[in-house]
């Protein structure tokens, strides 16, 4: 098996939102980063992968599962870390290792406790008690407890601080090392992506607008800027994406229409301005 996660034409229809038409694959071994502005869809695309929520169309693969056919098997090789955890607040440490020993057949209380060292995690504190950053890292344990092959988190190093964030993202770098272990994460945070991530999928307004490796969506936009005064009268034509200063002005323009502009500054864009700059407009 060379990819450990397969979405073809996924379509999620809500009243004032749809995930449209959405496909990529994650190589095994590798990790990828879910990338978009808030409300673009990436929650709702991880959530269709777990069967969280129904989808209209598409279909996805798991580990070489099929995500609804075969739940089970494929969330039996899955680890999952949200945002916020998911257990109960009052438990102790050995209250989350019984409760996830029922749930798992490969469960390893040895590996747990291991785990729990590692992170530094005091075994006689509840859950309520450990800090966010003690919390991700609780979920990591269980998931790696239970030798999850594939990893799904969704925004994992929101809201922590920076020697978390780090510590956080050390842990999937190691994880990934042997390449038998693969994760898919959403963020919006683009140091990490630049950090850790062997490509990216970039999901704006239910729409997939690129999926492959960070250098090619970098490659593939370019920043160009000038004097208000320079601004080309057409420059609508050729981009939606333009931010205006005072003095000044800055574009985000796709290599098909850079030849359409000229006597202006450019530079290749960074993951940050792609995000910005799509958030406000079409690419």
């Amino acid at each position: 098996m060379t990819e450990a996660l397969q979405v073809k034409g996924l379509t999620k229809i809500f009243p004032d939102f749809t995930l449209d038409n959405i496909s990529f694959s994650v190589p095994a071994g590798s990790i990828m980063g879910l990338i978009g502005p808030n409300g673009s869809g990436k929650t709702t695309t991880i959530k269709l992968i777990l069967n969280l929520l129904k989808k209209q169309s598409g279909t996805i693969t798991v580990l070489g599962f099929d995500h609804i056919r075969e739940e089970q098997k494929f969330k039996e090789r899955t680890g999952v870390v949200f945002d916020t955890h998911f257990f109960v607040d009052e438990w102790k440490m050995a209250d989350v290792e019984k409760a996830m020993g029922m749930f798992y057949e490969n469960w390893d209380t040895e590996i747990y406790y291991k785990y729990l060292e590692q992170f530094q995690i005091n075994r006689n504190k509840s859950v309520m008690e450990l800090s966010k950053g003690m919390q991700m890292k609780l979920m990591l344990a269980c998931s790696f407890s239970h030798k999850a092959e594939l990893l799904i988190l969704d925004e994992p190093t929101s809201g922590l601080d920076p020697v978390s964030r780090d510590e956080l993202l050390d842990i999937l770098l190691a994880y990934t090392k042997d390449k038998r272990h693969t994760v898919l994460f959403s963020t919006h945070i683009t140091p990490d992506l630049n950090k850790v991530a062997d490509s990216i999928t970039f999901i704006n307004r239910g729409k997939l607008l690129y999926s492959g490796d960070k250098e090619g969506l970098t490659d593939r936009y370019f920043i160009v800027s000038g004097n208000s005064r320079e601004l080309p009268p057409d420059i609508k034509d050729v981009t939606q994406n333009i931010k205006m200063y005072p003095d000044s002005f800055e574009a985000l323009v796709s290599r098909e229409r850079l030849s359409d502009l000229s006597g202006l500054q450019i530079r290749h864009a960074s993951i940050d301005d792609i995000i910005v700059f799509v958030s406000k407009g079409e690419v």
